[in-house]
């Protein structure tokens, strides 16, 4: 039995990550810290058997005692600002969240797992492709060995808290493992975000908002699956090592909008209770959800191209993405129209 702990445990990763673990690890104590701003939702853990802290990474003293307190052994460390949007207009939060707070968790494992009881222990942190940069359109995908370039105040700022965890292994020994991850999407996911923003936008009828030409590539990865791959890490990776996470389905951002406004289109043809449900969708009115499709300016420094290379983690972990892209929208689809009082709450904030 572990003792974990989960920070940013009710955003999108993290609530799915503490979901899926209870699932698969029942008999293990899994304790929740976050700080429940605009992006953290403790409805998102509703019915886990978890304990919420509300409580801020950037409070070393707290963060020290909590893993004193709660014989925490294990940190699964999801909690970022996370919106390159958000990170352009105000990087401060960016430093002082992904940097700051980072070290302040990183100062907690050390003072009770190293300079402490010397417990057998693990620190994780969740990161990024987008620390990479960016790729041309025939540049083999990225790899762990591949150099940091980060172009973005949120992707310069996880690039940051990726040496600082990297530095603490190496100089004080503690043990470490990093994950970086594609795009992910799924169930929980806040609506600022490509999937969920266009998919609700298509339900109430209001413009799609296309950066540029809209051939921006990303690999998409179910955030189940990115779950998996967590645990894989946890359980096989090796300490000190680095493991890029894939969904290995590159698709440009035009697809995938395509592909949004076709399953809305479809979902409305199966079942005529949506055109109820949702009068101002396009769809309900015998158009196609496509007709909202809006070209705006290029968000400023796009990346654009990313991909991931996950040899390593499937070589060493067994780790491979068990979804398609069309499987895993699928199921998303359904999730958001079967759970419009979860992200109408969230709209009416």
């Amino acid at each position: 039995m572990a003792n974990l702990l989960v920070t940013g445990g009710a955003g999108f990763i993290g609530a799915n990550f503490v979901r899926y673990w209870k699932a698969q690890h029942s008999g293990d104590t899994v304790t929740v810290v976050d700080a429940l701003t605009y992006a953290g939702n403790k409805e998102n853990l509703d019915g886990v058997d978890a304990e919420l802290i509300v409580a801020d990474i950037c409070d070393h003293s707290a963060m020290s005692a909590l893993v004193r307190d709660h014989a925490i052994d294990t940190i699964v460390h999801f909690a970022a600002e996370s919106h390159v949007d958000r990170s352009i207009d105000g990087p401060d939060a960016f430093l002082q969240t992904n940097i700051i707070g980072t070290h302040s968790l990183l100062k907690a494992a050390k003072e009770n797992w190293l300079d402490g009881d010397g417990r057998p222990h693990r620190f994780h942190h969740v990161s990024t492709d987008e620390v990479y940069g960016s790729l041309g359109p025939d540049d083999p995908a990225f790899s762990e060995t591949t150099a940091y370039e980060p172009n973005s105040p949120y992707s310069a700022s996880k690039a940051a808290s990726d040496h600082l965890v990297r530095a603490y292994h190496h100089t004080y020994g503690l043990e470490t493992t990093t994950s970086n991850c594609s795009n992910n999407y799924g169930p929980y996911q806040f609506p600022e975000k490509l999937i969920p923003l266009f998919l609700i936008n298509c339900l109430n009828g209001k413009p799609l908002p296309i950066y540029g030409d809209g051939m921006n590539v990303r690999d998409w990865l179910h955030v189940e699956d990115h779950c998996r791959g967590i645990e894989a890490v946890l359980q096989k990776g090796r300490i000190g090592e680095t493991y890029n996470i894939g969904g290995g389905q590159e698709l440009p951002n035009m697809a995938v909008i395509d592909g949004i406004c076709a399953a809305v289109d479809a979902a409305f043809a199966k079942d005529a209770g949506l055109a109820a449900r949702y009068p101002d969708a396009p769809a309900a009115n015998g158009k196609s959800s496509d007709s909202l499709k809006s070209f705006v300016t290029d968000r400023k420094g796009h990346d654009r191209r990313y991909a991931i290379d996950e040899t390593k983690a499937r070589e060493e972990l067994g780790y491979h993405a068990s979804r398609t892209f069309e499987e895993g929208f699928a199921q998303t689809l359904r999730w958001y129209l079967e759970n419009e009082g979860w992200w109408q709450a969230l709209l009416a904030r």
